[in-house]
Parts: C-alpha cells; sequence; structure tokens
C-alpha cells in the first residue's frame, strides 16, 4: 500500500536533514582525522542494546568525571564505518591533554569510551573489536525483550516510516533479518542498506549475541546491566559500571531518564506469542551470565504492556 502523502513529505524532510548532517559531520572528520594520533583510545564500548536505556546511560557516563566519551554518542564504527580506518574512528576521541588534569589533580587515569548500541547486534562487530583492542572492556544493557521489540517498533513509526502494523512488521522480519544477516557475514564489505532496523524479535534473542563476543573476549571483559536495575536505582547502577571500569564512584545531583515517548499498548495476543518465544532464549541467557532475570517468566504471566515511560516496572520508552 502506498504510503500517504504527508508521511512521504516527513520521510523525504527526514532525509534531506539527515543528509545536512553527515556533510557537517565529513567535513568536521577530514579536520579532526588529521589530528588522530593526537587522540585517546577507548579502552571500553556500551554495545547494546538498542531501546535498552544507552541514551540514558550515555549521560550519566558523560558527566562522570573520570570518564571521557567519544562525540557524538553513536560512532558507527564497527558496524557500518569500518571501511573508513582507524585514523577516522580515533578521531572521534577527546585530545589526550584532556586525561592529564584528572591523572594529576586525582591520580587517576580516565577511562574512555563510546556508546553504540547496535554493536552487541551485528555479527562482525566481535571481530573487529578484537582486532583493534583485544583488552576492551564491554558494557552491554538489557532490556526485556519483548518490551524492547515493541519500543523499537514505536520508534521506526516515529523516525523511519514504519507503516505496517506491529503484527505484519514481525511476519516481514522472519522474511528479512536472516537474508541480511547471511549477507553480511558473506561479504564483509556489505553494509545493510536497511540498518537491520525491522529487527525487533532478533536483537532481543541476547543469548546467541553474548555467546558471539564471548567467543573472543573473557566474561570478566563483559560487565550487564538490565534497564529494569538503571531505571530503579541509577545512583546503584553507575556505581557498579564504576568499579566495572575501574574509575572511582561519582554520584550525580540526578539522573533524568533520557529518550522518553509514549504509545499505545501491544496487543495481548501479540505479547504472550512473544513471550513464549523469547522464553528458551531468557533462559539460556541465565545460564550463561549466571544469573536470574526479571523478564525470564511463562508467558502467561507477562505483565500488560506499559506506554508510561516514568515509574514504569518495564519502561516502554528506555532507550
Amino acid at each position: 500500500m502506498e504510503a500517504p502523502p504527508i508521511r512521504l513529505a516527513a520521510r523525504l524532510r527526514r532525509g534531506l536533514a539527515y543528509r545536512r548532517v553527515k556533510a557537517r559531520e565529513r567535513g568536521a572528520g577530514m579536520a579532526r582525522r588529521a589530528t588522530a594520533t593526537l587522540r585517546l583510545r577507548p579502552t571500553f564500548l556500551v554495545i547494546g542494546a538498542q531501546k535498552a536505556g544507552t541514551t540514558s546511560l550515555h549521560r550519566y557516563l558523560v558527566e562522570h568525571p573520570f570518564v571521557l566519551c567519544a562525540t557524538p554518542k553513536e560512532v558507527h564504527f564497527f558496524n557500518v564505518e569500518y571501511h573508513r580506518g582507524e585514523a577516522w574512528y580515533l578521531a572521534h576521541f577527546p585530545l589526550k591533554v584532556r586525561a592529564r588534569a584528572p591523572r594529576r589533580r586525582y591520580g587517576v587515569q580516565p577511562e574512555v569510551g563510546e556508546v553504540t548500541p547496535a554493536y552487541l547486534f551485528h555479527p562482525r562487530v566481535p571481530e573487529r573489536v578484537h582486532a583493534f583492542e583485544p583488552r576492551m572492556k564491554l558494557v552491554a544493557v538489557l532490556r526485556d525483550p519483548v518490551e524492547r521489540a515493541y519500543s523499537q517498533y514505536q520508534m521506526q513509526v516515529r523516525r523511519a516510516g514504519e507503516t505496517l502494523s506491529f503484527d505484519d512488521a514481525l511476519a516481514l522480519e522472519e522474511v528479512e533479518v536472516p537474508l541480511e544477516l547471511e549477507r553480511i557475514r558473506d561479504d564483509p564489505r556489505y553494509v545493510s542498506p536497511s540498518g537491520l532496523r525491522r529487527s525487533y524479535v532478533a536483537r532481543g534473542r541476547y543469548a546467541e549475541q553474548i555467546e558471539r563476543w564471548l567467543d573472543l573476549f573473557r566474561l570478566e571483559q563483559l560487565f550487564v546491566l538490565t534497564s529494569e536495575e538503571l531505571l530503579r536505582d541509577p545512583a546503584d547502577a553507575m556505581s557498579r559500571v564504576a568499579a566495572f571500569l575501574g574509575v572511582p564512584d561519582w554520584r550525580a545531583e540526578s539522573y533524568p531518564l533520557r529518550s522518553a515517548a509514549e504509545y499505545d499498548s501491544m496487543r495481548p495476543e501479540t505479547r504472550e506469542c512473544l513471550a513464549r518465544t523469547f522464553e528458551p532464549h531468557n533462559r539460556r541467557l541465565e545460564e550463561l551470565l549466571g544469573r536470574e532475570l526479571a523478564w525470564t517468566r511463562p508467558a502467561a504471566s507477562a505483565p500488560p504492556s506499559s506506554s508510561r515511560a516514568a515509574g514504569a516496572p518495564h519502561p516502554a520508552t528506555a532507550r
């Protein structure tokens, strides 16, 4: 079915705005690339998951005095821009001089990192990160995969012109995503033109993604946080992240929730189907991490979807 004219016009405006932003970034990137050798190398990555709270986590990390982050938040080097090379990547990080003040004043070497939540899902990213830095520290924020899938769908409706119903989009995903992933595995130069955007269920099969990373990195290099933990007590969550990164604890004055939106609830029948689909993957993830997860439950006990971000046990809008 042809998209309404208003939706087409909105999509065109978004496309033009995106190209203008990218043109500015390319110009700035060319100027900064010459200083790549003067810039800090990343020591950690927040690798995912999409729609699990990484925007909030990024803001908390930026505010931490002993953490230095890349600009912009999502560099997408290891999944989309890998062909641009290491100098292009390093151009997004702070200059080495930025690390001098905390070293001299507090005797602390800052941790340096970036937040690209698409890294967790992309099948070629672990090997590329390992080749870049085998000692890299990895942080993953995971969310109830049922809630995460619906949140990603709503984001695609708002930003990318998704016109299918959620159920129809899930059905099309079963056809599209396996073919795209196969092409990515077969051709290291291939970049999916869709950005694997319609991957609502696939991105929630966390165990197989985590296993891909643990094939190359030690379990001690991975810190897994849930979006429920981040929302319920962000100060405690950040203390645990700081301990994992090896920097002193620091408490912000406030921890606002970022990237919030409201939308209609999911159909109960769809929720039930997704809960059953994800349950074996959730069990496998629990065994892999050696911990119980709040969202692993029989499908019939799945809670109703919430369209309100603030205060909900399973935030519908965390990103």
